[in-house]
């Protein structure tokens, strides 16, 4: 018998639905005192890999109108009200924070006997990285004296799974396989009604329930969430690539149909979902007592003999071998099986493999619903430039699958929250769509994480403490961000402690002259030149962290001066001011006209010389000229995908944003290569992650370069357009603004432009076309030139 592993199963299967949630979104939280208590199995020390199942029985006498109830849970948990999925969550956060979502039962309640059911699992010591705990829990609150009847307390039923076990996956940060052997699992259908629980334990009390502000020390301290439900959304997969030892319904993946593995045979199919997604799959099978059935997931297939390095075109599959994340299970033989993966999967490629015994075993249903942040893309480009549109679907794809309950790096390996990435995702979030909670969300997580001595972590929420000291200088360019483009001074002006904290941190390892000189942590700045992304000389300084503190500092200076306090304003002015002039004394190269990496000048890069021009190093004379030279040395340091962010917008204002569509190379190699979605690093084949929402600033610069629109005063309170079009004739598009939408048109004939521009109610703006300034009105303009 070949070796197989275990996969993962919850007998309540998602039903091939889209369905809709109602959790955060109805309504205020009472701030009344819970008595809710937290709940778990008797006797389990809470701290260990384990499933659990929670349930109680009530009556109601008529089918209530509205019946709200507020639930989270330690690590995770899966709502059921008379069998239907309600809710999922908590959303992740840190205990002095911990969210539970707001849920209105009443659609899914009917009149007489009802039953409510929780899912609840804790990874324990094989917990993402993302996932901070203090130890197995389950609480649901009543939001009135009505709703409290399903209060969890000593009522409420509990039994514990012992048939699930974790599946180890070590190079994964993100959650790990699972195994279940379903001769020992939970049987029936058990978050429904009249299940037959007598055997289940009455649950045991852990702790009260608290609100943020009444808890104690570590305890739990519940707020709720300001997010909605993430979208879940019945999705087939596409594609039969490959098969052994078994013969395939014609119809099979694409529809619904029985796939029978004989009994003593080993089958092993491969399946191309065609794209990359993120999915909770759904395996439904019947018969075959003690086969081993095995569920791999892998964004891309590895060419044989590259030791999981090389991965190719990732449309391709012969020669290739899988290697990824396996759920595994052991059949019971009943003829009503189905399991659900706990944590949604990322993939493009499912392999499923069966070992059969004495009975054959039928597959009945195979299928996942995709999951992400609700987002809904309401920015438009008009163009007949079909590689305009791809580019763009497919940094889409690549940003809603880094867009959950927080946004990620990448959704298959670690699902962490870095700033670096979070900067360049939320400026997406700002250009594509109305909807700004996620990143809000993560600007307050951000805060949270701060060290004492005043520093960010570089992800969060994490149960390690990681530092990468530069990625704190992010974050107040992330803020500064938010301010531009969406305002809330209110929000804002919150957060200016926690940037006087970061800067107060750097202060403490600037020289006399104001330069940097060995800062502690990780000094990360890009996956390029040195293996660990840090660039420095023999004393611990180099130009790239001045370049960022330079610039953090004078966007501090602007909301303080704004916002915050006029003295702050003056002060980081003034070491804005002495820090610029020591980056051009110490770093400027007059044989290369170049700024160098380092005091040496041994190496110069595309990272320093970008941060030149953006932070006004450079004067505005010499910016063509260093521009060329970065587009054209090949000797520099060259940006991956990640910093190009920053070297396109560097070029662009040197005044070569015409040429924005040549720079897009590595874009076009990755869709050469046959990806979906935008891989990590620039080297495509051996890209560890296919999936980095990093890569996604065309979907920023399309607009926000290309047609121009740009926000030209705190939250976008004026509108600057300034195109830059290249060899393109015709194009328009819109993107959303937090008074209504900003909407362009460019088209030439006969040698002539007609330029079509609306802007929103009261929002003053300009037009910047050849060097000439034109005012827009509120509303329709319009303009032939």
């Amino acid at each position: 018998m070949k070796p197989l592993f275990f996969i993962l199963f919850f007998v309540a299967s998602l039903c091939p639905i889209n369905y809709s949630l109602a959790q955060s979104s109805v309504g205020n939280t009472s701030q009344k005192q819970w008595n809710a208590q937290w709940i778990a199995q008797p006797g389990d020390k809470g701290v260990d890999y384990g499933v659990f199942y929670f349930r109680k029985e009530f009556n109601v006498a008529t089918k209530p109108v509205t019946f709200i109830v507020n639930v989270s849970a330690d690590n995770r948990y899966k709502l059921f009200v008379n069998g239907k999925l309600v809710s999922l969550g908590p959303a992740r956060g840190d205990t002095y924070f911990w969210n539970y979502e707001q849920v209105d039962l009443a659609p899914y309640l009917a009149a007489g006997k009802n039953a409510v059911s929780a899912l609840v699992w804790n990874e324990g010591q094989y917990s993402p990285a993302a996932q901070i705990s203090v130890r197995t829990g389950f609480i649901l609150q009543g939001n009135s004296a009505s709703e409290e009847i399903l209060n969890t307390n000593n009522t409420w039923k509990c039994t514990r799974d012992s048939g699930h076990k974790p599946t180890p996956v070590y190079f994964f940060a993100a959650s790990k396989g699972e195994m279940v052997d379903m001769n020992k699992a939970v049987k029936g259908e058990w978050t429904t009604v009249n299940y037959d629980d007598t055997n289940w334990q009455n649950a045991g009390k852990v702790a009260d329930g608290k609100l943020k502000g009444t808890a104690w020390g570590i305890d739990w301290a519940l707020v709720k969430s300001t997010l909605p439900a993430r979208e879940l959304v019945y999705q087939r997969l596409v594609k039969l690539r490959n098969v052994t030892g078994v013969s395939i319904p014609e119809t099979f993946p694409q529809k619904k149909a029985p796939l029978i593995i004989p009994a003593h045979t080993y089958a092993s199919i491969l399946l191309d979902q065609t794209f990359e997604t993120n999915a909770y799959v759904t395996l439904n099978f019947s018969g075959g007592k003690d086969a081993g059935i095995s569920v791999g997931y892998a964004e891309s297939l590895y060419e044989k003999g590259s030791g999981g390095v090389k991965k190719g075109n990732r449309n391709e599959v012969a020669g290739k071998e899988f290697v990824g994340r396996i759920d595994s299970l052991i059949s019971n033989g009943d003829e009503v099986q189905s399991f659900t993966t706990l944590n949604f999967r990322t993939f493009r490629y499912i392999r499923v493999s069966v070992q059969t015994q004495n009975e054959s075993l039928t597959i009945n249903d195979l299928y996942g619903t995709f999951t992400a942040y609700p987002f809904k893309r309401t920015s438009v480009i008009n163009t007949e430039n079909a590689e305009i549109n791809q580019m763009l679907d497919i940094g889409w794809r690549t940003a809603r699958l880094n867009a959950w309950e927080t946004y990620t790096d990448c959704p298959y390996y670690e699902q962490l929250q870095y700033i670096g990435d979070t900067r360049i995702q939320a400026m997406v979030s700002y250009y594509n769509t109305n909807d700004d909670r996620l990143a809000r969300n993560a600007l307050n997580q951000m805060d949270h994480s701060r060290l004492p001595e005043g520093i960010t972590a570089s992800c969060y929420p994490s149960k390690g403490t990681q530092v990468i000291s530069p990625f704190s200088l992010w974050y107040i360019g992330m803020l500064h961000d938010y301010w531009m483009y969406r305002g809330d001074n209110d929000f804002v002006k919150d957060k200016l402690l926690g940037e006087r904290g970061v800067l107060d941190f750097f202060s403490k390892y600037q020289q006399p002259d104001g330069s940097l000189k060995d800062t502690p942590y990780w000094a990360f700045v890009d996956w390029a030149g040195n293996m660990w992304g840090e660039v420095k000389d023999k004393d611990g300084s180099a130009a790239i962290y001045d370049l960022q503190l330079l610039w953090a500092y004078q966007w501090a200076a602007e909301m303080e001066a704004k916002i915050g306090l006029k003295d702050y304003a003056h002060i980081y002015s003034d070491k804005a001011a002495q820090l610029k002039a020591t980056i051009q004394r110490k770093y400027w190269d007059a044989g290369r006209r170049m700024y160098a990496d380092t005091k040496e000048k041994t190496g110069f890069s595309q990272h320093v010389n970008s941060l030149a021009i953006l932070t006004g190093v450079a004067g505005k004379a010499e910016m063509p000229a260093l521009a060329h030279k970065m587009l054209t040395d090949t000797s520099l340091t060259q940006c991956s995908v990640y910093f190009k962010y920053y070297l396109n917008q560097a070029l662009v204002k040197a005044g070569l944003g015409d040429d924005y569509i040549k720079w897009l190379d590595i874009y076009r190699q990755n869709i050469a290569m046959g990806l979906t979605t935008w891989a990590e690093y620039s080297d495509v084949n051996t890209s560890r992650s296919d999936c980095h929402a990093w890569g996604s600033s065309p979907n920023i610069e399309f607009f926000r370069t290309v047609l121009g629109i740009d926000s030209d005063a705190p939250g976008f309170s004026k509108i600057k357009i300034e195109p830059h079009l290249g060899k393109l004739t015709n194009i328009g598009g819109e993107i959303p603004h937090p008074k209504g939408r900003v909407a362009v048109n460019y088209a030439l004939a006969n040698g002539k432009w007609k330029v079509d521009i609306n802007v929103p109610k009261n929002i003053p703006g300009v037009f910047v076309w050849k060097a000439k300034l034109y005012q827009l009105k509120p509303g329709n303009n319009a303009f032939v030139l």
